[in-house]
């Protein structure tokens, strides 16, 4: 679809957000019929919340949708979306998740890709070079956010 890249451009503006406000540079846009209807960025550090992913942000900022509402978009976002967002884009049916990068973080595209959700993967050079140079910036801050998840796995 040639607007993927225009509403992940909108996704980046969404992660640039989150790293001015000293968080981590992901972020994600939820759209309807060609048209944004969310936005969100990461907000783990800032609001020391355990749940506040990009995605789980543009979902939350959205509002109570329909079915139908959710059955006609698209989940635009920087990065692969972890278990816990994927679920989220699962339990709501939304059909089509576009990702920035997938080659820094891999998250649970497979999971999504077995519930029928389709999966495209834009490898924006932007997406990686925002989160790769926060993690050469915040080594610290980066090692806290991954040891919360258990997670040991460095970024490729």
């Amino acid at each position: 679809m040639t607007n993927d890249n225009y509403f992940m451009d909108e996704a980046i503006h969404e992660a640039q957000k989150s790293l001015e406000d000293g968080g981590l540079p992901i972020g994600a846009v939820l759209v309807k019929n060609n048209e944004i209807i969310s936005r969100g960025h990461n907000r783990l550090i800032q609001e020391e919340s355990v749940i506040l992913h990009a995605e789980m942000d543009a979902l939350e900022n959205a509002g109570c949708l329909s079915y139908e509402d959710y059955i006609n978009c698209t989940l635009y976002t920087t990065l692969s979306p972890c278990p816990m967002c994927s679920g989220a884009v699962i339990l709501y049916n939304i059909p089509r998740v576009v990702i920035g990068d997938n080659t820094t973080l891999m998250g649970a595209e497979k999971l999504l890709e077995s519930n029928d959700v389709e999966v495209v993967v834009l490898n924006n050079p932007k997406c990686r070079e925002l989160l790769l140079n926060f993690i050469k910036d915040n080594p610290n801050i980066w090692e806290k956010e991954l040891r919360k998840v258990g997670n040991t796995t460095e970024v490729k």
